[in-house]
C-alpha cells in the first residue's frame, strides 16, 4: 500500500500560499513518497499506457489511411471511446479483473486510442494522392509506398495525435491513485483525505508542469524527426516529383534510392 503522509502544517491561510510552502519544503522532495519518486511512477504509467495504445492504434490507422477502408466505422468507434468516462471504465475493469496495475492502464488506453488512431489515419490520408500515384508508377510496392512515402510525409499529423494522446494520459493518470497505486495522483487523493489542500494544489501544479514538459519533449522529437521540407506542412507536389524523376519521401531519401537505385 502506498505511503500516506500526514497533514502538513502551514503558515499561510490560502491554498496558493500553502501550495507554495508544500512545493518548497525539502522533505517533499525525498523518499519513496517524494516528488521525484511519484513523478517517475506517473511516467511509468503513462509510458505503459502509450505503448499499448500505440500498438493497437497505429497499425489500424496505417491500414485505414493507406487503403481508405473502414474509416466510417473507426470514426464511430473513436467517438464512442471519447465519450466513455475514464473513472467509470476504471471502476468497471476493477470489478471485472480486481485490483492491480492493468485495470487503470486499460481505462487509460481507451482514452489514448482515439487521438492516436485519428492522427495516424489522417496523417497517411493527407498525403497528396498524385504523389502516391507517381510512386506506384515507378514500381514501388504498397508496403514501400506506405513506409517510404506516406508515413514520412504524414509524420507531422501523426505527431499531433501523439501529443494529444500523451497530454490526456499524463493529465488523467492521476486516477490510478484511487485504487491505492502510486503516481502524482497520490497527492490529490491523500491530500483530500486528510484535508491537506496545499498538497492537493502542489500535486495539481506538478501534473500540469509534467504534461507541458512531456509535450515539449515530443515537439522537439517531431522537429528532429520530420524532414525540414515538411515542417511547414507542405507536401511535395506531383510536378516536383516528376521534375526530378524521383518521389520525395520526407526522410532524406527518394523513392528511387529506396528501391536500390541511385537518388
Amino acid at each position: 500500500m502506498p505511503l500516506i503522509l500526514p497533514r502538513t502544517e502551514y503558515t499561510s491561510t490560502n491554498a496558493l500560499g500553502q501550495g507554495w510552502e508544500w512545493l518548497t519544503d525539502p522533505a517533499n522532495w525525498t523518499g519513496a513518497a517524494g516528488i521525484p519518486a511519484r513523478t517517475f511512477e506517473h511516467l511509468q504509467y503513462t509510458g505503459l499506457t502509450l505503448a499499448i495504445a500505440l500498438a493497437i492504434a497505429v497499425p489500424i490507422g496505417l491500414y485505414i489511411g493507406h487503403t481508405g477502408r473502414g474509416q466510417v466505422a473507426v470514426v464511430a468507434v473513436s467517438g464512442l471511446l471519447r465519450a466513455l468516462p475514464t473513472l467509470g471504465m476504471l471502476t468497471l475493469f476493477v470489478l471485472l479483473a480486481g485490483l492491480g496495475l492493468m485495470p487503470p492502464i486499460w481505462s487509460l488506453v481507451l482514452l489514448a486510442i482515439p487521438p492516436l488512431l485519428a492522427g495516424t489515419y489522417s496523417g497517411i490520408g493527407s498525403v497528396d494522392r498524385s504523389v502516391v500515384d507517381a510512386a506506384r508508377a515507378q514500381g514501388m510496392t504498397e508496403a514501400q509506398i506506405l513506409f517510404r512515402v506516406e508515413l514520412p510525409n504524414g509524420l507531422r499529423v501523426l505527431f499531433g495525435g501523439l501529443r494529444g494522446a500523451t497530454l490526456q494520459v499524463v493529465a488523467t493518470a492521476a486516477v490510478v491513485a484511487t485504487i491505492n497505486l502510486g503516481g502524482l495522483g497520490r497527492y490529490l487523493i491523500d491530500g483530500l483525505a486528510v484535508g491537506d489542500y496545499g498538497r492537493v494544489f502542489g500535486g495539481a501544479v506538478i501534473i500540469a508542469a509534467l504534461a507541458l514538459a512531456v509535450d515539449a519533449v515530443i515537439a522537439l522529437a517531431a522537429r528532429l524527426t520530420i524532414s525540414p521540407g515538411l515542417q511547414n506542412g507542405r507536401a511535395p507536389s506531383a510536378a516536383e516529383a516528376a521534375g526530378t524523376g524521383t518521389i520525395p519521401t520526407g526522410s532524406g531519401t527518394t523513392a528511387a534510392g529506396a528501391q536500390g537505385g541511385k537518388p
